[in-house]
């Protein structure tokens, strides 16, 4: 995922709040020492993953597609089931298959395929450590055991990164499970132009929003279960695109931990005694 799709998946819809005077008198700390603990875990409870194979249904402005997932220590690797409702027919089969065959016998591409995801996901880790400052919280009342926290820009906050220059122009909402202080919800919404290179390299346009749910699998693990990101962007002052992506994920089930990219393809496929061969397993990454 890029770091612009996930600067701006780290901001927050602003939402109608519940929450009264008595409500916030009998929390029992400030919202942003909760914030610091929910990150605080969020970064450090992430370095001890489980794996998980899980099911994403994923709707963009080119149709719908289903996919099957795996995590492995050399990242995910995903098999496509179905696009826009049909089977994939035998030319989009065997490109798929393919593209894996050269993932599972390429060192140079695994090498490439962890890169990438792992640069993926030391961006995001920086972005939700940005969040306790780069924001002002507000409690905002209580739903189904969740506690609800409005957030705006702090102006004090520099903004001499893109992710910061985005949260300088967001509102929204972070959803919090008090219980084990961990992020159950984030929803914003850009509520001002965002231009880069004085709008000449592009412009991401106000009115933009995303909504990022997430539901606890373990006793230690959360993941991800629907993104909504509805964006209007130009890029070099001539290419205006919309971008509109859904997904949902489910269906979550724990796999061996540091399994390689060909035992997970190798689920994918079914055949699931290539879990059982001596392939040493690789250093864990972060997932989220």
């Amino acid at each position: 995922m890029s770091m612009l799709r996930w600067s701006i998946t780290l901001a927050m819809i602003v939402s109608a709040g519940q929450s009264t005077v008595a409500q916030t008198a009998q929390l029992p700390e400030p919202a942003i020492t909760l914030v610091r603990e929910v990150v605080y875990n969020e970064l450090h409870d992430h370095q001890h993953h489980g794996y998980w194979r899980y099911r994403i249904e994923r709707r963009t402005a080119n149709g719908t597609a289903i996919e099957e997932q795996v995590e492995t220590a050399g990242g995910p690797v995903a098999w496509v089931v179905e696009g826009n409702g049909r089977p994939l027919d035998g030319a989009a089969r065997e490109e798929q298959q393919g593209r894996l065959e050269r993932l599972m016998t390429s060192p140079q591409e695994q090498a490439r395929h962890l890169r990438d995801y792992n640069k993926d996901e030391e961006r995001i880790g920086r972005i939700v450590a940005m969040l306790p400052d780069a924001f002002l919280y507000d409690f905002d009342g209580e739903d189904n055991g969740y506690l609800k926290l409005r957030f705006h820009p702090n102006p004090e906050y520099p903004s001499h990164s893109i992710e910061a220059r985005i949260f300088h122009t967001m509102s929204g909402e972070l959803t919090v499970d008090p219980r084990y202080k961990r992020l159950a919800g984030l929803e914003g919404r850009i509520n001002q132009n965002v231009d880069f290179g004085f709008g000449i390299l592009g412009r991401i346009y106000k009115g933009g929003w995303f909504k990022l749910e997430r539901t606890r699998v373990s006793s230690t693990d959360w993941k991800t279960s629907e993104l909504e990101v509805h964006l209007n962007i130009r890029a070099l002052l001539v290419t205006s695109f919309a971008r509109e992506t859904s997904e949902t994920r489910g269906a979550f089930q724990p796999v061996p931990a540091g399994m390689s990219v060909a035992q997970g393809v190798a689920l994918l496929e079914g055949n699931e005694t290539a879990l059982n061969s001596k392939n040493p397993p690789a250093p864990l990454a972060i997932t989220w």
